[in-house]
């Protein structure tokens, strides 16, 4: 990462654990090899910690947000 620039590029290609065990274990493998449609899906320590992170500016914060209407009732009969 260069500390003068204000961002990074995550790229599996430069990625010194791409095709290590690490690699399967790997934040951005598992958001990137999903299926287009299926929901990531957070357990409560899991955004805990995301929301520290962002309150401390280490990473942006949650943008998702739920349209109108909908329910987490109604997702979990979908799943």
């Amino acid at each position: 990462m260069n500390p003068t620039s204000p961002s990074f590029t995550i790229d599996c290609d430069t990625c010194v654990m791409q095709h290590t065990d690490a690699c399967g274990d790997c934040v951005v493998s598992f958001i990137c090899s999903r299926e287009p449609g299926d929901a990531i899906v957070v357990d409560l320590n899991e955004y805990r910690a995301l929301e520290m992170l962002a309150e401390s500016g280490l990473v942006p914060e949650l943008r998702h947000r739920e349209r109108s209407g909908e329910s987490g009732e109604r997702h979990r009969h979908m799943s």
